[in-house]
């Protein structure tokens, strides 16, 4: 399907196919919507954050005599057993946590049918996030990639660094609208591997075309020490066969006709993206990383569930 422009890229009124600065501003408006939970665990359950403190840390700050209250938990049963008395581990409390979004925007992005492309919406959920964090005071950090190349941005806590991820993003969104690369995710997250050093949130925001089964050891790696989120943008058209009619299409500059008006054409079709997303969620499950699914066609603040 076909999309004509109708308002130029300085018009702040959105045509659904690129995403400008004031857009992703205005995404700040939409965090009551969220339901996102404090430590990132998959639960049934949510709630709203009450304080920015993240409880006990990962960094060992000192080990002293053990006083009524502590967790047992943390009982250093070497000192204990050498001292003949009970000693604790003391932590560093934990202030901040390091989110990550890695925003796919290659060729394959570049699609959509209905309200808005893919890569329009994942720039709006990784703004989304990106104020959460702000909020929240966590570090928040971005990985843009056009299909060609990867734009890093260290994560921080502050409003000129979510900013300038924000510029990055719409420039980006509008750039591949003239030249889109079908490229290799698998560079970003090669990227991604050297900057993050683990015990941090990452987000990767994609329609995972391009990740085949030994691409995926690649996330593997790293949920190894990060909690890991692939969240899977798709098209209505990549869920339910177009209405009847016979359509043409170009797929790797071949030409291509079908028709959908048959029963068994609609269900094979559906089937068969169907099959693509079950595989990308078990991939998920067998490493441990969290997996969400994001329509086009829906505001994604109506559909980001993070619990």
């Amino acid at each position: 399907m076909l999309f004509k422009r109708k308002n130029s890229p300085q018009n702040q009124k959105s045509d659904g196919l690129s995403v400008s600065l004031e857009e992703l501003i205005k995404q700040q408006n939409y965090l009551p919507f969220l339901q996102i939970k404090n430590n990132f665990e998959t639960s049934t359950l949510s709630g709203e954050i009450k304080s920015a403190l993240k409880g006990r840390g990962m960094e060992l700050e000192e080990v002293r005599a053990y006083a009524y209250g502590d967790d047992i938990r943390d009982m250093d049963w070497r000192v204990t057993a050498r001292k003949s008395e009970p000693f604790t581990k003391v932590y560093h409390e934990e202030k901040d946590r390091e989110i990550t979004v890695l925003v796919d925007m290659s060729a394959s992005m570049v699609f959509g049918t209905r309200n808005e492309l893919k890569t329009v919406s994942a720039a709006k959920i990784a703004a989304l996030l990106g104020w959460y964090s702000l909020k929240n005071k966590d570090r928040f950090g971005a990985l843009i990639f056009d299909g060609e190349n990867s734009h890093y941005f260290k994560p921080q806590n502050n409003r000129q660094n979510l900013t300038a991820i924000f510029k990055m993003m719409a420039k980006t969104s509008e750039n591949v609208l003239k030249k889109s690369t079908k490229g290799d995710i698998s560079s970003a997250l090669k990227i991604l591997q050297i900057h993050q050093k683990g015990h941090g949130i990452i987000f990767i925001l994609s329609d995972f075309s391009q990740i085949d089964v030994e691409k995926f050891k690649q996330i593997a790696a790293l949920a190894k020490n990060n909690k890991v989120c692939c969240i899977n943008i798709f098209d209505v058209l990549e869920e339910i066969a177009p209405p009847d009619g016979e359509y043409r299409a170009v797929y790797e500059s071949q030409d291509l006709t079908f028709n959908t008006y048959s029963d068994s054409f609609k269900s094979e079709y559906r089937q068969y993206f169907a099959f693509l997303r079950e595989n990308l969620r078990r991939s998920c499950q067998k490493f441990s990383c969290k997996y969400i699914e994001i329509r086009t066609d829906i505001p994604v603040f109506k559909q980001l569930r993070i619990i």
